[in-house]
């Protein structure tokens, strides 16, 4: 028998400077969110303004992650537009529904 001998080398490459600037600059941002999320949460009285913005701002943050990290920002719009509207409406019907029970559960008292 004949014994086959592995021979694994490893090549490092040199640090792409630009993906890392790129990736901080993400990070920045989805902190900088973030922080006025967290500052909104113990500045502003509870109500539909809050709870609408914060609506906004998670949308808004999923929808950078997924252009950054999923790499849909640099796919077709269309592709990117059929994940995110699917998202809009679930949100939508989450609400709904949350309202419609509420208004239900009212009904019975």
């Amino acid at each position: 028998m004949e014994i086959q001998e592995n021979k694994s080398t490893l090549e490092v490459t040199p640090r792409n400077e630009e993906k890392v600037k790129k990736i901080w600059i993400t990070a920045g941002i989805l902190l900088a969110i973030t922080v006025a999320e967290f500052i909104m949460a113990f500045t502003m009285p509870r109500g539909l303004l809050l709870y609408a913005l914060f609506i906004i701002l998670t949308i808004w943050k999923a929808k950078y992650i997924m252009m950054e990290f999923m790499h849909l920002g640099d796919e077709a719009k269309s592709l990117f537009y059929s994940i995110i509207v699917p998202l809009i409406f679930l949100v939508w019907l989450l609400i709904a529904l949350a309202k419609e029970g509420t208004e239900i559960f009212m009904m019975r008292w």
